[in-house]
């Protein structure tokens, strides 16, 4: 039986997208509050703040991320290549942003070490190439904190002309310069995937393609810190390669390490790791973490204040962290021509981790989130603060468990986060002078056990999914031995090679009937199916299209037994043998048969079927190719005089076949091409004669 298709109603799209555009550029009172509702959330949701219920946990989680902030803020700064400041400020206005615009309850924004690595790889980059010396230290004369002061920080200055910089301008300007100019364009893409609402390009970002990413990321992380950790002085690694040329440089140095950092990292590593693995067996009965990275840094900044390890043992120390604010300042714009390719593998992670992680609260905690605005929240947490000499941010999963943990409600206590920094900003910076900076790197490097921790899962992973580890394994190498952006960049093209190989080469096979139903499957894979016979079933499971147009011929060729083309020429290069024996006389063929017996000699042996069966359930679309595929086994079997028959096509599938006339002019065969379900199409073949 056919069944009877609705008929749609012809959309004009034209008239679709006239009245949308009437509809959006039309301006009421109350669309323009809907407006300005909708870009700051905040104006939704705080009016209705319930104080009794929510304020304890928001205060309470503000305060433990604060304290958790401080200390990554000022360890981040040297990935990025930046003096702590800019870290801080980062941090501060991010919260502040994303608190009047962000969705998302609990998700925590700032400072996270992915992100803070590539604008670090940038500001190396750039650096280098303005002929600045990348391992200037900070004079150890400078202690005062103050913000006048601060412009004496570089140990290098030059009246120079740098991408139409014309000023007296050192490495800590022009560092920070390019920072800012990489956060904004980073913003500014974010702000126009939101308009153009291509929240879409995120789907291409797989999850083993961001854990592997993230776990490479890590690697480099960890490879920077090295040189830190043991207190050797080597030049920082640019360019493809940077892990493998930095661990030459570190075993070259080996010898030169400082005695003072590595006890330092030692015992740093050991107190983080220690009471990180004792708050996590011990999280259940735990109020809130416990403050290790700030207890660590206060007591080695005492330490090294009173030990006099800068003077005493040339322990590398922070320097000066002024205190205040610098006066705002506009972004360069010739500055950001020269980052506008760097800035957009970093606008997509940094959108896809806060999106992510926005989406991973929204679901454990049963409200929803906006991606798209989302993306107007995290491009203005670049646009906004690059002005005031911050730097690209993200959400970062570790201080959002730790948010959730310790009973956030809102992101009010993304703005008592902020106050916390503030409160460093205005008074506490210059204490961190002495704080050595082999203790940061310890910080960083523990805060890595997460990411590296997927190491221990490869195993699990690949017995789940072998494809997705090898897109893990190729992105994880890529990212490290390569660098981060192309690493990223192949991670992505790679899984997607990966699907179209799927595509291009799927599972085939042949169906048995399943004794005593209606029901077929994989002859080689379930036991007790039964042949049918004279039919033949062909499942192919993958759409068909020009890709893998070839691979479907040869399996259905193989699995059948049967090449209709080379049958075909065969029987042509008979006949032909025939007709020059029978000119020459005879009344038999040259196989000592009767005439009347040639047409039985012509019907191959090997032909044990007189209808094939394609089952289209898992072909999801055709194209013009697949159509034309179809249309000519049709017609090579016709001429063998096997049926072909469609089982179990989609609509779109149907429609593809009518558009390409595969049922003819008038479809007036479809009923006997076409089957709904393979039992039906085997009955039909059993029926003919």
């Amino acid at each position: 039986f056919l069944m009877e298709r609705k008929t749609h109603v012809k959309i004009n799209r034209k008239e679709v997208m006239l009245a949308k555009l009437r509809k959006s550029c039309s301006c009421t009172p109350k669309k323009l509050k809907n407006f300005v509702m909708d870009f700051l959330p905040v104006l939704r949701w705080l009016p209705k703040y319930q104080c009794k219920e929510y304020i304890w946990g928001d205060v309470m989680s503000g305060l433990v991320i604060g304290i958790i902030l401080v200390p990554q803020a000022i360890a981040y700064s040297l990935l990025a290549g930046l003096k702590p400041i800019y870290s801080l400020y980062t941090s501060f206005f991010a919260n502040i942003i994303y608190f009047l615009m962000g969705t998302s309850r609990h998700v925590s924004v700032g400072i996270f070490s992915l992100i803070s690595l590539m604008v670090g790889q940038v500001v190396d980059r750039e650096l280098l190439l303005a002929g600045f010396d990348l391992n200037d230290d900070v004079p150890s004369g400078l202690g005062d904190g103050s913000l006048q002061n601060d412009s004496q920080s570089n140990t290098t200055a030059f009246n120079l002309t740098i991408a139409g910089m014309n000023a007296e301008c050192g490495k800590e300007c022009y560092a920070i310069g390019i920072a800012t100019a990489l956060t904004f364009v980073a913003g500014v893409y974010q702000v126009l995937m939101g308009i153009f609402r291509l929240g879409f390009v995120s789907m291409y970002l797989s999850e083993s393609v961001l854990d592997g990413f993230a776990t490479g990321a890590s690697l480099t992380i960890l490879t920077a810190q090295v040189k830190y950790l043991i207190g050797i002085k080597i030049p920082r690694s640019q360019g493809h390669g940077m892990l493998v040329i930095t661990w030459i440089n570190i075993f070259r140095n080996i010898s030169q390490a400082n005695l003072c950092d590595v006890i330092t990292s030692a015992i740093c590593i050991m107190v983080l790791v220690t009471a990180k693995e004792l708050g996590d067996r011990y999280k259940r009965k735990l109020k809130f973490p416990l403050p290790t990275e700030l207890v660590v840094i206060v007591v080695a900044t005492l330490v090294s204040h009173y030990g006099k390890l800068n003077e005493v043992y040339a322990s590398s120390v922070s320097g000066a962290i002024p205190t205040g604010f610098i006066p705002p300042k506009v972004p360069h714009f010739n500055l950001m021509l020269r980052v506008a390719v760097d800035a957009l593998p970093l606008a997509i992670v940094s959108f896809v981790f806060t999106v992510s992680l926005s989406e991973m609260c929204a679901k454990k905690y049963a409200y929803t989130i906006r991606a798209n605005q989302e993306m107007f929240a995290v491009g203005f947490c670049n646009i906004i603060p690059s002005f005031f000499h911050s730097f690209a941010t993200s959400a970062a999963l570790a201080k959002t468990l730790v948010k959730t943990s310790t009973g956030c409600q809102t992101q009010v206590s993304g703005v008592i986060s902020a106050m916390v920094v503030l409160l460093v900003l205005l008074f506490l910076a210059p204490l961190f002078y002495s704080l050595q900076k082999c203790v940061l790197a310890c910080i960083i490097i523990v805060s890595l056990r997460g990411a590296l921790r997927k190491f221990r899962d490869v195993p699990a992973r690949y017995h789940v999914n072998k494809v997705d580890t090898l897109v893990w394994v190729v992105t994880m190498s890529a990212s490290a031995l390569i660098s981060t952006e192309i690493g990223l960049l192949v991670g992505i093209v790679f899984s997607m090679l990966c699907i179209i190989v799927r595509t291009q080469r799927p599972r085939t096979a042949l169906l048995g009937q399943i004794q005593d139903t209606s029901f077929y499957e994989d002859d080689l894979e379930y036991e007790n199916l039964s042949s049918v016979p004279k039919v033949k079933i062909f499942r192919f499971e993958a759409p068909l299209y020009y890709a893998n147009r070839n691979y479907f011929l040869k399996s259905l060729y193989r699995l059948t037994n049967l090449d209709p083309n080379l049958e075909a020429a065969r029987r042509k290069k008979y006949e032909k043998k025939e007709k020059q024996h029978l000119k020459k006389g005879g009344d038999t063929t040259a196989n000592g048969l009767g005439i009347g017996d040639t047409t039985l000699q012509l019907v191959p042996k090997q032909i044990d079927f007189q209808a094939l069966v394609v089952d289209c359930s898992s072909i999801s679309f055709l194209d013009t190719t697949g159509v034309n595929t179809l249309k000519e086994i049709l017609k090579d079997y016709k001429d063998l005089n096997i049926s072909v028959l469609l089982a179990c096509c989609n609509p779109s599938v149907i429609d593809s076949l009518k558009r390409g006339g595969y049922f003819g002019k008038d479809f007036g065969s479809m009923q006997e091409m076409l089957f709904y379900s393979i039992h039906n199409a085997v009955r039909f073949a059993k029926d003919q004669k």
